[in-house]
């Protein structure tokens, strides 16, 4: 697992350096990263150890991006994090796996996370740019499975239909057999390791 692990941040060099002209053009209006409808999905599959992590807009799973005032709001927001807290609902592994959670973190600001802070702001204001509130919801997951050679699949059907305003989610995965990134909707929802 150290060797992967090791190996994953250049390995997702290239998504990093594509995210960060995705950001700089976002600044300057268009969509970048941060688009409404799809998520992003790494996976590291490493011997007995799996490890996902799904980034994507609040507007996806809870359905706003602003922090919960409401009653309804607020409900929304606790309804969510529960759903994203019983990930074997929402991944769907195969059983004969055996994976079981060995951790989990969730961070969003709606969850009362802080937000990264914006170095640039304080220059942007100053020019006149003004940037609006987009909240992301990241979720870490670390399973341990009793049978890794038994996951041969990754199904993210149970997402697309706990969160149907997901449209898309981006998956970068590194298993057995190498890395592969791959686009994934409602309609083809599982990928092979």
């Amino acid at each position: 697992m150290r060797r992967l692990l090791i190996a994953l941040p250049f390995a997702l060099l290239p998504l990093a350096v594509a995210q960060a002209a995705d950001e700089h053009d976002h600044e300057h209006g268009s969509l970048g990263t941060h688009e409404h409808g799809v998520g992003r999905l790494n996976a590291v599959l490493d011997g007995p150890n799996l490890a996902l992590e799904l980034e994507s807009p609040a507007m996806n799973l809870v359905g706003f991006e602003h922090l919960a005032t409401t009653d309804a709001d607020k409900a929304k927001v606790a309804a969510t994090r529960a759903q994203l807290e019983i990930p074997l609902a929402l991944f769907s592994l195969p059983k004969a796996a055996g994976c079981v959670v060995a951790s989990q973190k969730l961070e969003s600001p709606l969850f009362g996370d802080k937000p990264e802070a914006d170095d640039d702001h304080d220059e942007d204001e100053a020019k006149g740019e003004h940037h609006h509130d987009h909240s992301e919801i990241h979720a870490h997951y670390q399973f341990t499975c009793s049978t890794p050679d038994a996951l041969k699949t990754l199904d993210l059907a149970n997402l697309f239909n706990t969160f149907p305003a997901t449209q898309k989610i981006q998956v970068q995965l590194i298993g057995p057999s190498g890395q592969q990134g791959v686009d994934v909707t409602a309609t083809a929802a599982a990928l092979k390791f």
